[in-house]
Formats: C-alpha cells, sequence, structure tokens
C-alpha cells in the first residue's frame, strides 16, 4: 500500500538542518547548500487568509521549536491571500498581525517573496488563482508546498505538474488528513489486504470552485491516503446536505466518500481488510504530522505523494462534479484526465 511504502523510506539527515538525505535532487543542492552556511532553511508563505499559515509559522518560529523542524524558519510572507472570497479575504489582516508577532516580514508581491527565501509554503485558499501564483514560484526554481486546493480546475493542476517538471521543481500537495495517526499505522501485518473503505468529512461548497475542491477533498485524500491510485469509475448521489461518492478501482475495490453539510461535522472513516476492520479517527497533531512531511520534502525534494496520485485525486473530484450532472451515472476518471489535458493551452 503506497502509504507504507514511505514509512518505510528511511532519511539520512546530517547537521542541524539535515542538509544530506537520501534521495537529494540536483534542483535543492543550490538552496540547501546556501541554508547550511546560514545554519537556517528560509522559508516563504504567500497567502495569510487561513489558520494554516499561522500554524505553520507558530510551530517553525516557536523558541521552543521541535527538534524535527530545527534550521527551518519563516522569514517572510506575501498576505494576498483571497480578494474575492469573503470569508477569507476578512482573515487576512488577523493573521498578518498574528505571523508579525514571530518576526516575519511582510511583503508586497511574490516576486519580492522569492527574493527573500529559499523554500515556499502556498497557503492562499482560493485555488482560482493558484495556477497564476504557482508559476512564478516553479519559474523561479523554488521547491513548493502547495496546500489544498492544487487549483480550482483539473486542467489547471495538470498545468502546474506539467511546468513543474519542465522547470524540474520538486512539488508537493496534501492534505492533513493523509497523515491520522492510525491510517498511517495501516500495514499488511495488521489489517491484511485492504478489500475497500469509506470516509467522511465536510463537504462545504463555494461557488468559485468545483463542489468537493473547495473543502471535500479533506475525506477524498484520505481515501486516497488508503486505496492508493487506480481508480477506474465514479458515480454521485447528491443533496442539499450531502453527497456519497462511490470509486470502483482497478482490482475491484470499492471505496466511498460521504460529503456533509448540516448535522455534526466530523473526519474519519472505515478501512476494510481481510484481517480487521479498522476505524480512521481523527489526530491531536494533525498540522504537525503534515508540517514533518513537508520539512521531510524540503530537505530530500522527494514528495511522498506522486504526481499521478494528486492528478487522480483531483480527476476523482472532476469525474463526480460530472456524474452529479449526468443525475449519477458512472464517469470513467482516465476521460476525464483526457478532456483536462486537451483544455490546456500550450
Amino acid at each position: 500500500m503506497k502509504i507504507n511504502k514511505y514509512n518505510r523510506r528511511e532519511f539520512i539527515q546530517k547537521g542541524a538542518i539535515g542538509s544530506v538525505a537520501l534521495g537529494l535532487s540536483n534542483v535543492l543542492m543550490p538552496f540547501i547548500s546556501n541554508a547550511a552556511t546560514q545554519n537556517v532553511v528560509k522559508v516563504g508563505i504567500i497567502g495569510l487568509d487561513t489558520s494554516h499559515s499561522t500554524a505553520f509559522t507558530k510551530m517553525l518560529n516557536a523558541e521552543n521549536a521541535d527538534p524535527l523542524f530545527a534550521g527551518f524558519k519563516v522569514v517572510a510572507a506575501y498576505p494576498k491571500g483571497s480578494e474575492k472570497i469573503e470569508a477569507s479575504a476578512s482573515r487576512i489582516d488577523g493573521y498578518t498581525k498574528e505571523v508579525q508577532k514571530y518576526g516575519v516580514e511582510i511583503v508586497s508581491s511574490i516576486k519580492e517573496l522569492l527574493k527573500k527565501i529559499d523554500v515556499i509554503l502556498l497557503e492562499s485558499n482560493d485555488g482560482t488563482i493558484r495556477l497564476e501564483q504557482t508559476l512564478q514560484v516553479i519559474k523561479a526554481r523554488k521547491p513548493i508546498f502547495i496546500d489544498k486546493p492544487v487549483a480550482a480546475s483539473l486542467k489547471d493542476v495538470i498545468t502546474i505538474y506539467e511546468e513543474a517538471r519542465k522547470y524540474k521543481v520538486p512539488v508537493f500537495s496534501s492534505s492533513s488528513l493523509r497523515y491520522f495517526e492510525n491510517v498511517n499505522d495501516l500495514s499488511i501485518n495488521k489489517t491484511g489486504k485492504i478489500t475497500g473503505a469509506d470516509t467522511y468529512s465536510p463537504a462545504l461548497l463555494e461557488p468559485s470552485h468545483p463542489d468537493f475542491f473547495w473543502y471535500g477533498i479533506h475525506g477524498i485524500e484520505m481515501l486516497y491516503a488508503v486505496l492508493g491510485t487506480g481508480c477506474k469509475s465514479v458515480s454521485r448521489k447528491h443533496t442539499k446536505d450531502t453527497d456519497i461518492v462511490m470509486g470502483i478501482w482497478d482490482d475491484d475495490k470499492i471505496g466511498t466518500f460521504r460529503g456533509t453539510r448540516s448535522g455534526k461535522k466530523g473526519y474519519g472513516g472505515v478501512v476494510f481488510g481481510e484481517k480487521t476492520i479498522t476505524n480512521i479517527i481523527s489526530p491531536k497533531n494533525g498540522y504537525k504530522n503534515l508540517l514533518i512531511e513537508i520539512v521531510k520534502f524540503f530537505k530530500t525534494g522527494i514528495s511522498p505523494v506522486s504526481e499521478e496520485e494528486t492528478i487522480e485525486i483531483y480527476a476523482f473530484m472532476a469525474a463526480a462534479d460530472e456524474s452529479k450532472r449526468l443525475n449519477g451515472a458512472p464517469v470513467d476518471i482516465k476521460e476525464i484526465i483526457i478532456k483536462a489535458k486537451k483544455e490546456i493551452k500550450h
């Protein structure tokens, strides 16, 4: 199972910032070398309209920061950020003041930010501006973590990864739900062969984004953390308060996602295996677990989630929207990806 393959990977670290690591890419060598002389890898943030920005800053810049984060510090941030989504835009001033308490310099443009940092956390949660923002980072050849969503269309997601390959820039994107503790504890020895999974999370809607790209991605990413790639088709049932999405995988596994918009909010799921049925429960340190993986990614240039898997997650969500339009009819994921690639203008 894919997540276990990553868990078994051993990282080699030397010095406070782990400047030597397995799989260290040529792209990362210049910035790691420069950072080693300064005893710090300079982290920049794009987007102070989400609580992730302040959470990551507090963990990296704290006086008593966890040794796992040693040598990484947020030094500068560009606060924007969505200007169209009020729930996000209204947070910018408050979060800007919060990160300034941790010594973060506020800059007026991404161009200015890129001159001051080694790596980027793209936190702005408005997917409609992600392509324009990300391309600036990629062309500057800065390794980048892209928080959810990668973008607000499958076409833009594919474009971002194509450009990253073109410029040889490491890219990693994930929801923190992928790193629920007992998801990563799943193993062949404990669970046996996984035969299917059901996950759930809130799936609030935002008119500027495809339905699940805005929030449902959390529970869907968790589904992929368990089942991996290989989904063939997707069908969806939709009501005002609830969505049920069913995917059928190549080996006939069935995975379902329940997205909720009323009642008590929660994140979790059930994994069905040959030996056990395991409940997925929320972690106490979700943001920290994700940040640990981000720091490993910056050290190695190796994304723990492949380009293939990330693109398939967004294709799964795009296929679910298409199934909704077709009143629940199954939609082929490969056809959705082919259609999106045809829409890209080169």
